[in-house]
């Protein structure tokens, strides 16, 4: 498999080299050179294969022989074990649930596929691998658990402090042994950019090993777009499948786009999003305008700069009109959140996190007016109880913990508290062994 950056199409690597650098030297993001279509035999036949099964075949169809395929279907295997079920809402809108992983979130497909690999990449190495990852959420406690003592390799996870949920908080501050948590005092583009500095910086790429797990790197893509083929596999066939994606980084929404230039039968996505919505904006208008990200309760998607942007773009070949005419944007307030989080329970008893509460609402605001045999397919991208404090005062009932995570809440905290200043998180660095 080969893959060019979105800055140089003739900067051209091997997957290692794009899965262990993360960011091409020229400041681009990899992309596959080519993404041929699956047979049409795999699609007729879907519902006979197991997730992991599923996830298999798209590795294989991507990589070639450049893995072998005993270790990519071991791969495959210990990385895809937990389920991603299909809940039918109401006739026309369904949620796809990916909160049933280590972490609670669906950042653990990518984090544990890319742990997976990495670690294939990295035995016949003798240096250790640092991975330096930014979270507006739900990706620092994905990647702590699927990097957990994970031989060879360190991670440094650097979050906006005071804008995570106290839970999540938790999943990446209590871990210790390889995994190290940075407390940003600013905003998760704050946090974003040191990482992609860091990765620019020569002192710090002489002296470690670098590479990241946030969705710049091409590994967490791919296994992302694996549940939009097991979540069709549930879906009736006799419907035009929209998929509705919470969006902050655009990653999820990306990998959809990769499963649909594979092959797969998606009609159109939707991204829907909170305040922050520099994407739905240049849907509109065609200008790419980022911003400063503004705090809302659906903090995951805190996002004024989102970096797949640049992905997507090389998608459609800068073409807008290509663009918007595949995916159709939404956003919604914190107060509109909330409603459409109560309006959800009340008229299913379903009870999703306040991401997929903004899915709910884009689902049910895309079908007023396109409601020609469309079934709409919403992201619930974390468990509820990981924003207990949000959901439990609105649908005014009590929200079990799941135990992996009620166990962390006693647990201490360790973070090393720090500015935006990306001089501060160099020193660090260099300070460390």
């Amino acid at each position: 498999m080969k893959l060019y950056s979105t800055n140089n199409h003739k900067n051209i690597v091997e997957l290692k080299q794009a899965v262990m650098q993360s960011l091409a030297d020229d400041k681009g993001l990899y992309m596959p050179i080519a993404l041929p279509k699956m047979d049409a035999t795999f699609f007729n036949n879907l519902e006979n294969y197991s997730f992991s099964e599923i996830a298999y075949e798209v590795s294989k169809h991507l990589f070639g022989d450049y893995i072998p395929a005993v270790k990519l279907r071991s791969i495959c295997e210990e990385a895809i074990n937990f389920k991603a079920p299909v809940v039918q809402l109401t006739e026309d809108i369904s949620t796809l649930e990916l909160f049933h992983g280590p972490s609670l979130a669906f950042k653990d497909f990518g984090a544990r596929y890319m742990a997976q690999l990495m670690a294939y990449f990295n035995e016949n190495e003798t240096g250790k691998l640092t991975i330096l990852v930014a979270t507006s959420g739900d990706t620092g406690g994905a990647v702590a658990a699927g990097f957990l003592n994970t031989p060879g390799i360190e991670v440094i996870i650097l979050y906006p402090s005071g804008r995570v949920s106290d839970l999540q908080e938790k999943q990446l501050t209590t871990l210790g042994h390889n995994i190290h948590a940075v407390e940003i005092e600013g905003s998760f583009d704050d946090c974003q950019a040191i990482v992609k500095e860091a990765f620019l910086d020569k002192d710090l790429n002489q002296k470690f090993n670098l590479s990241s797990a946030n969705s710049i790197n091409i590994a967490r893509l791919i296994p992302q777009s694996f549940y939009y083929f097991e979540a069709m596999k549930q879906l009736p066939k006799d419907k035009n499948h929209v998929f509705c994606v919470p969006s902050g980084n655009f990653g999820n929404l990306t990998a959809g786009l990769l499963a649909k230039r594979m092959g797969l039968p998606i009609h159109k996505f939707i991204a829907a999003t909170n305040m922050n919505h520099v994407f739905p904006d240049y849907l509109k208008s065609g200008i790419y305008n980022p911003k400063k990200s503004v705090a809302t309760i659906s903090n995951a998607m805190d996002v004024g700069s989102p970096s797949n942007f640049t992905r997507i773009q090389a998608l459609f070949e800068n073409d807008h009109k290509a663009v918007k005419d595949e995916i159709v944007g939404y956003y919604y307030d914190d107060e509109s959140t909330k409603a459409g989080l109560k309006a959800l329970y009340d008229l299913t008893g379903y009870i999703a996190d306040p991401h997929g509460a903004i899915g709910y609402l884009a689902a049910k605001e895309y079908l007023i007016s396109n409601n020609d045999n469309k079934h709409v397919t919403f992201l619930e991208t974390a468990h509820p109880s990981k924003f207990i404090d949000t959901v439990q005062p609105i649908i005014n009932k009590e929200i079990k913990i799941p135990e992996r995570l009620a166990n962390l809440k006693n647990l201490e905290k360790y973070s090393v508290i720090m500015s935006t200043r990306f001089l501060d998180f160099k020193e660090f660095m260099m300070s460390r062994d």
